[in-house]
């Protein structure tokens, strides 16, 4: 709301309360002495309430105001059912929250906390689960961790990076840059025996445009059955200017036939990236 500025005259010299229906404006030169009070907001509310029972315009009272109409109208409703008191701030906080965690349980997560000091959330809340308050919800970890954290028994985590200093990897085009993987989670049964083994997938994706250039199934990663599905992406797709690897022996440039020596022999350099 925007501040507000009365003129308060006092004919005797001195400025005193102001009365009930004070003149507001510009004072004549030679007229009495003249103070400057910040309204309240309760006042502010009060003039703007007025004029609109006055008949004034909702809108344009709202407008000079500086809040919306509906903050007005408020205002009105809630002037007409309490007087003025109804015009002073109120608290947001709902009066009634349903997932709000319960006291017992706060003092519960916060007596386990200071029995074991090295527990954390998790742990917190398996213990819940083992011995559960009759009535009560467990809530999850999040929220133990949130209780934790407003008590002061743990610190909040902190990023170790900030945001900005993270260096983008896109390329400004396609073919510049491709990003080779060694994945699992393939499955396959022999027919025969109904024995399992897990498969590995050669993975390559252009950094700039995303594109999946490879994707070859093969039962074990060797250094042999990478460098076939590398070597059958470059045909297919062209040879690109870097090849971005993590370091393994199926990537290494020392091992004959990998893929590194490969990327030599095509002049695709081949930068690595450190797994910690």
């Amino acid at each position: 709301m925007t501040v507000v500025y009365q003129l308060m005259l006092d004919t005797a010299g001195s400025c005193g309360a102001q009365p009930e229906g004070a003149v507001r404006g510009a004072v004549a030169e030679g007229g009495p002495e003249v103070a400057l009070v910040v309204l309240s907001k309760v006042e502010q509310r009060l003039d703007a309430v007025r004029a609109v029972l006055g008949g004034g315009q909702v809108t344009e009272v709202a407008a000079a105001v500086g809040v919306s109409r509906q903050t007005l109208h408020s205002w009105v409703t809630r002037y007409l059912l309490e007087g003025v008191g109804g015009l002073a701030d109120r608290s947001h906080v709902p009066n009634l929250c349903p997932h709000r965690t319960s006291e017992t349980v706060r003092v519960q997560v916060a007596e386990l906390r200071r029995q074991h000091p090295r527990w954390g959330a998790k742990r917190i809340r398996m213990e819940l689960l083992k011995h559960p308050v009759e009535g009560e919800t467990v809530p999850a970890v999040a929220t133990v961790n949130r209780i934790l954290i407003r008590l002061g028994l743990v610190s909040p985590r902190k990023r170790k990076r900030p945001k900005d200093s993270y260096r983008r990897w896109e390329r400004p085009g396609p073919m510049q840059l491709w990003q080779l993987d060694i994945v699992g989670g393939v499955w396959l049964v022999d027919v025969t025996t109904g024995e399992m083994r897990e498969a590995k997938v050669v993975t390559g994706v252009d950094d700039h445009s995303r594109y999946c250039v490879s994707a070859r199934v093969v039962e074990r990663a060797t250094g042999r059955q990478v460098c076939l599905a590398f070597a059958e992406a470059l045909v297919r797709f062209g040879i690109p200017e870097e090849v971005l690897t993590d370091i393994q022996t199926r990537w290494c440039p020392e091992v004959p036939g990998s893929s590194g020596r490969r990327c030599e022999d095509r002049g695709v350099r081949h930068p690595f990236i450190v797994v910690a």
